[in-house]
């Protein structure tokens, strides 16, 4: 049983009384007489990352990846609460100074609060984040139009090749090997791009799980299909650089999430608007596809002319089977 299956076959039973849980499947709490848009996360050591070797930019990452929730909707993060578990070594004195440095330069970066939370003594690390902003509009999920562009913000790949070298996987000689760590840890947050979204998106979703993944997510309960080109799906000049040493394909690194871009759908009348937009926020844009009448497939991926199969759909699922 997958996540999709849990929540719809249990927990979406609790929620039909109350709209603004979106049914549970937009992960975000959306209030609008009150203004207040709720995301949770949680992080679990082994799952969500390796170690905790890195404390100072392990948390830098927890905190970007929660407030995407938020960003990827529309909304401008205000305030945060968050929730550790962990142990005596974890929670040392040196460790803990690194974490509330960083937690005071993700709080400056996107001017956001602390406003409570909780510490749990555990041998196994985990944190939970909750993040909270205020808006009249969000981009819901499942609001798709026939036609629609398909486009993504940044680069697909950095971070997962940067969880490669983290997992101590031997590549050819690389210069920018700290570069792909960085971006596994540092994911970029489109913060000014979002305030412009809800005048242009008609859906939308962070990427986390992976672009195929997170595209099938976005669209779930529509009842139409999408085409993406594989030679739109952009990546970094450094990541062809590295495939182009190491005689690798750019498919095994692109569809594995952890890259916290957007993926959204606009109306083609958009497009101008869309490039004024990239370039005020100077905000990498790329349209990598579009939206089509429910056809006999749920996403095709194109390769010029040659569609690309997968016998699954290649991205993060949690399982609990």
């Amino acid at each position: 049983m997958n996540e999709k299956t849990l929540i719809k076959n249990y927990l979406s039973k609790l929620v039909k009384n109350n709209p603004s849980a979106l049914k549970l499947n937009d992960d975000v709490f959306f209030d609008k007489k009150n203004r207040n848009v709720i995301s949770i996360d949680t992080y679990v050591e082994k799952i969500h990352f390796l170690n905790f070797k890195k404390p100072n930019l392990l948390i830098k990452k927890i905190i970007r990846s929660s407030i995407s929730d938020l960003v990827c909707k529309g909304v401008i993060p205000k305030f945060y609460f968050i929730s550790g578990s962990g142990n005596k070594q974890s929670f040392s004195s040196k460790n803990l100074k690194k974490i509330i440095n960083s937690l005071k330069s993700e709080q400056k970066k996107f001017s956001i609060k602390l406003s409570g939370g909780d510490t749990v003594f555990s041998k196994i690390n985990s944190f939970t984040v909750v993040s909270l902003g205020f808006s009249e509009k969000i981009v819901k999920r499942n609001n798709a139009k026939i036609n629609d562009d398909i486009y993504i913000t940044g680069d697909l790949g950095d971070s997962y090749l940067g969880l490669k070298y983290l997992q101590k996987k031997k590549f050819n000689k690389n210069i920018y090997q700290k570069y792909f760590i960085n971006k596994f840890y540092l994911p970029t947050i489109n913060l000014n791009f979002s305030k412009y979204l809800t005048k242009i998106a008609n859906t939308s979703i962070d990427i986390s799980d992976g672009l195929l993944i997170d595209l099938n997510k976005m669209i779930n309960a529509q009842k139409i299909s999408s085409e993406i080109y594989y030679d739109k799906i952009p990546i970094s000049n450094k990541l062809k650089i590295f495939l182009s040493k190491n005689s690798l394909k750019k498919s095994k690194f692109i569809f594995n999430g952890d890259d916290y871009q957007i993926l959204f759908t606009s109306n083609k009348s958009n497009r101008d608007k869309i490039n004024n937009i990239s370039r005020i926020t100077k905000t990498k844009i790329s349209r990598i596809g579009k939206i089509l009448p429910k056809k006999n497939f749920k996403f095709r991926l194109l390769n010029v002319d040659k569609v690309l199969n997968f016998t699954k759909i290649p991205g993060y699922e949690h399982l609990f089977t």
